[in-house]
């Protein structure tokens, strides 16, 4: 189940919205900022992962949403897109294979009941979803939780604050020492 309540704002939405929970500047902007580093990947985690991981860091540390602390959750990250990119070649692999068979079957003259590679027959003679579907599906919301964990939604960007102080100085003028915490 998801967070409850509403979504919490970052101290920049606090401040551009005049502060109306009247919040002190100093538990605004006094939070937990680790240094902002991309951590070392595994060596052990699949190419896919890796691809992964060569796309998203500069893009986490662009934003300070990435610090070593967070090795672990992106390695978690990295495998659950892995596993959904070779579970949807797996799938679109049976589709294929299914395609051909009816085909092959049609031509004959025959009724192909193999399936369609998204359901695939069990040995009852009924139907079941193959496990290459069920494992993309299982791999997406596993990503979907990291993605949420790293504020890579649209939704998920209000929940996560960046790892340094940058927002101190949108609102500071030149000259201007109020701000100064």
């Amino acid at each position: 189940m998801g967070s409850r309540g509403p979504q919490p704002q970052s101290a920049t939405v606090h401040l551009l919205r005049g502060n109306p929970s009247k919040k002190p500047l100093q538990d605004l902007f006094d939070e937990f900022k680790p240094e902002v580093e991309i951590p070392d990947a595994p060596s052990w985690i699949w190419a896919e992962a890796k691809k992964e991981w060569k796309r998203i860091t500069p893009e986490l540390e662009k934003y300070g949403l990435i610090s070593k602390l967070d090795r672990s959750a992106l390695v978690l990250y990295c495998q659950a897109w892995a596993e959904y990119v070779w579970h949807k070649q797996m799938l679109t692999r049976a589709k294929n294979e299914a395609a051909r068979k009816r085909k092959e079957a049609e031509d004959r003259g025959e009724t192909y009941t193999g399936g369609d590679g998204v359901m695939v027959p069990t040995p009852n003679g009924g139907f079941t979803y193959s496990h290459h579907w069920v494992g993309s599906r299982h791999a997406s919301r596993e990503v979907k939780m990291y993605l949420d964990m790293f504020g890579l939604h649209p939704a998920a960007r209000s929940r996560v604050k960046p790892s340094d102080n940058r927002q101190a100085g949108l609102f500071q003028e030149a000259g201007d020492d109020s701000w100064n915490l």
